[in-house]
């Protein structure tokens, strides 16, 4: 099921997004703020993609023929496991229409954690009626993160 909007396209992603997924979650995990203290390489995302896509529910963010944006939902487990937009997409409308979908997904309500010290995330969850549920620690990396959730109980 594919949903149009002015800004792009959500498709369901395939196995050929993989590698479109990798390069957008590196590139935008890499801008200042945003990821882990010591950066996974591409090719290490890409391996995670291929790894969790079994677990995942995966759409993409499509403009023309480019993947700028993808969202991977856990629906079982009610959780927003990764967003991430394309660096040149950001603050376009993209992330918005991803979190619309994810909310349209899993209605419910769900939770998912970004990284303490990545702001502009903070903000854009809280904008969107995100509420904060606590701060904690990465279960890998042990970096600081912080908890949200919509709808939840």
């Amino acid at each position: 099921m594919n949903e149009k909007n002015p800004i792009c396209e959500l498709r369901p992603a395939t196995k050929a997004d993989h590698d479109a997924i990798a390069d957008i979650w590196h590139s935008s995990a890499s801008l200042e703020g945003v990821g882990p203290p010591t950066m996974p390489t591409q090719n290490e995302l890409r391996e995670r993609v291929d790894l969790e896509s079994a677990g995942w529910t995966v759409t993409v963010a499509v403009r023309g023929d480019e993947v700028i944006g993808f969202a991977a939902i856990k629906p079982r487990e009610a959780v927003l496991a990764e967003l991430f937009v394309r660096p040149g997409s950001i603050g376009g409308g993209v992330g918005q229409a991803l979190l619309a979908h994810c909310k349209t997904a899993m209605p419910e309500g769900f939770t998912l954690y970004t990284r303490s010290a990545n702001m502009r995330a903070r903000r854009f969850y809280e904008k969107a009626g995100l509420i904060f549920l606590r701060d904690d620690v990465h279960p890998r990396t042990g970096d600081p993160v912080t908890h949200y959730g919509w709808n939840v109980r």
